[in-house]
């Protein structure tokens, strides 16, 4: 790559400078969880304070889900456009921003509105990161370090909810967003110092809206990509439903406190980062498609078996394994799913790719959030249904829509 005068492009990383990146792009990727879980202990708590019910206080998540869609639908084209690191820090200064201002919501209308504006803020750091590994890895070695990046952002399904916990003890639900505005700041100053630009200016796609429709048009006529983003984002949905109904089936239903919630959740989530690091191990060996369609099946396993564990009334020890196979599966789902979908695709549409997938993963997500409560806050049934419908069209719509793809590794 060659840099301007008016920037540093950043080259093939030395080991060093790999290190750097990982840690830097596996904390803006973290956003997602970071906005959802750090607060899932206090939904219960929000419910009553805000005198709302459970599923208009569900929306909070969906509001915060639509928002990190429609905002890589946005980010994602004008970094193709401008560069990766301008509307990077951008972004994220906004998000730290409308954290803060969360902390402060008076009501559950004004907290939804404002969940809206931080995820829109914070996809920037989401589909941005994906962008950058597209501009210097293809095929295997981005799934590899994919994989790294959740070894990284990993730490925050896990760490989030067991703080938030935590901070239960000590504070409300405002100091929760409060420790998110804090965190988001150094990722701000994290992001400033330490990413260079990866697009130089000779690879960058003209702006305006028509060239971002064409390009979205064409993304969207691929029925390969299509196949990829869909099983992806299909899956992520799942656990998207599993974090919107876990706290009240688990503190509700089976009466845990949220402090054991907050454990359960932890080691979900290790399963995520376990998954994760095995497939980073095996994409040099295994075929990505392979590795993808091991985890679909994973997936598929675990969200059968929840509302049959719910319907025969197994309890937690029928519930707990079946929802770990859901959610560790998306350790073997999301690297490879990013990175066949990606593969071969011209740097210069990496980000508008990057934001149709991250728009499957959240607006399918943030549809099914509010379903799993529908039935109000005393059954587990609608989490366990919708998880089971979600797993089973995520691996219909890879055996359908990619069939007869041969992608290199």
């Amino acid at each position: 790559m060659v840099a301007t005068a008016s920037e540093t492009i950043e080259a093939a990383p030395t080991r060093a400078g790999r290190v750097r990146l990982i840690f830097i792009l596996g904390a803006l990727t973290a956003i997602g969880p970071l906005s959802i879980d750090m607060y899932l202990p206090a939904l219960p708590k929000l419910t009553h304070d805000l005198s709302a019910g459970a599923s208009l206080v569900q929306l909070t998540l969906t509001a915060c889900l639509v928002g990190l869609a429609v905002g890589q639908l946005l980010a994602g084209p004008i970094s193709d456009t401008w560069g990766r690191r301008r509307p990077l820090l951008i972004g994220v200064a906004l998000y730290t921003v409308a954290s803060l201002l969360c902390a402060v919501a008076p009501t559950v209308p004004a907290l939804i509105a404002l969940r809206l504006v931080q995820g829109a803020a914070g996809a920037a750091g989401i589909v941005i990161a994906r962008a950058v590994v597209r501009d210097l890895y293809d095929g295997p070695a981005a799934a590899r370090f994919f994989a790294m990046l959740m070894l990284v952002n990993g730490v925050a399904p896990i760490a989030a909810p067991v703080i938030g916990g935590q901070l239960l003890r000590v504070t409300s639900w405002h100091g929760v967003f409060v420790l998110i505005a804090v965190v988001g700041a150094l990722m701000t100053v994290a992001a400033y110092a330490g990413l260079r630009e990866t697009l130089p200016r000779s690879g960058r796609r003209p702006g305006g809206l028509g060239p971002t429709l064409r390009t979205f048009a064409g993304l969207c006529a691929d029925r390969v990509f299509v196949g990829y983003a869909l099983a992806g984002g299909l899956a992520f949905a799942a656990m998207f439903a599993y974090i919107s109904g876990s706290p009240f089936v688990i503190q509700d239903i089976y009466g845990l406190s949220p402090q054991a919630y907050s454990l359960i959740f932890a080691v979900n989530a290790l399963g995520i980062v376990g998954a994760g690091q095995v497939s980073g191990w095996l994409a040099a060996r295994v075929r990505l498609r392979a590795l993808l369609a091991a985890g679909l099946a994973v997936s598929l396993i675990g969200g059968v078996a929840l509302p049959v564990a719910i319907g025969a009334g197994l309890g937690l020890p029928g519930v707990l394994p079946a929802l770990f196979l859901v959610v560790a599966a998306i350790g073997l789902i999301t690297p490879n799913a990013t990175a066949l979908a990606l593969t071969g695709r011209p740097p210069a549409v990496a980000g508008s790719a990057s934001a149709l997938l991250g728009l499957a993963q959240f607006v399918i997500g943030g549809a099914a959030a509010p379903l799993v409560g529908v039935a109000g806050s005393h059954t587990a049934v609608p989490m366990g249904l919708v998880i089971a419908a979600l797993t089973v069209a995520a691996s219909l719509a890879f055996a359908t829509l990619t069939r007869g793809h041969r992608p290199i590794g």
